[in-house]
């Protein structure tokens, strides 16, 4: 049984909502040793998406650590946030997978993290797989893409 390198991808749909698979992983594997590299619950994403629910990260996290299935996580969080209609849904995973760098500061941290995943393989920066938005560079950091 191989083990999982890296967490599920943000375009992951659990509960009509990007990311929340994602985050699920990375606090597992982060207490489990698998990653140490990953920033999470107060950055990027993982902010945006408990901002959202209008959960807590250190709440989020004793959750998850508690133990349980993707699906009773999912209740939890349910229980815990706003009423969030299909529409809130649809329009959350939207800007999550669509979403790209909005200012001149952001499109400089997109071209440098490109250049990181180019150097972490080998290549230039030319002969990735076109990236135009976050969830394309996440794909590649991650070896999806």
């Amino acid at each position: 049984m191989s083990m999982q390198k890296y967490p599920r991808s943000p375009k992951v749909l659990l509960g009509g909502m990007a990311h929340l698979a994602r985050l699920i992983d990375k606090i597992r594997m982060r207490h489990a040793g698998q990653i140490q590299d990953y920033n999470y619950l107060t950055t990027g994403f993982d902010k945006y998406l408990l901002d959202f629910l209008l959960i807590k990260g250190d709440d989020f996290e004793k959750r998850v650590l508690q133990g349980g299935t993707d699906e009773e996580i999912l209740a939890w969080v349910k229980a815990q946030t706003r009423p969030l209609s299909d529409q809130d849904l649809r329009e959350w995973s939207e800007g999550i997978v669509n979403g790209g760098p909005k200012d001149d500061g952001a499109r400089q941290r997109f071209q440098g993290r490109l250049a990181d995943v180019a150097v972490k393989r080998g290549v230039p920066v030319e002969a990735l797989p076109p990236a135009s938005v976050w969830v394309d560079l996440i794909e590649l950091d991650e070896e999806r893409l």
